[in-house]
């Protein structure tokens, strides 16, 4: 596990170093920010695997060379079966991107809606307390 972290945070470092040495070079001002960008990107990954690294002391099931496939076996969260909340979420964004093009009035109207189905794709499985407080 260690050798993910290390990857990516060398990775941050040589895309950091890349876009300062472009920068002084005199690149144009859109390669400096993705070359910065993807920086950033590769540090939070990197970040995040080390994070993770530090949690579990360097040993994951995977990395057992003797390991099972049981030993990785556990809940791996709840998939909603059917769900019509996507659809709204992409129609709306759908629509705020429309609006970047046609108008500012639909971005704003479309961003309302993806507001909404956003907090209802959320609060889905949510249910009320029915307890009088």
């Amino acid at each position: 596990m260690k050798v993910g972290w290390q990857l990516f945070n060398g990775l941050a470092l040589f895309y950091l170093l890349t876009a300062i040495l472009y920068w002084q070079i005199g690149g144009e001002a859109v390669g400096i920010t993705a070359i910065g960008l993807s920086a950033g990107l590769a540090f939070i990954v990197g970040f995040y695997l080390w994070f993770t690294d530090r949690r579990s002391n360097g040993v994951l099931p995977e990395d057992n060379l003797q390991g099972e496939i049981a030993d990785r076996a556990g809940e791996m969260g709840f998939f909603s079966p059917h769900s019509w909340w996507p659809l709204p979420v992409a129609l709306a964004m759908t629509a705020v991107g429309v609006g970047l093009i046609i108008g500012w009035w639909i971005t704003l109207i479309a961003t309302g809606a993806l507001l909404f189905s956003a907090i209802g794709f959320v609060l889905e499985y949510d249910k009320p307390s029915n307890s009088a407080h």
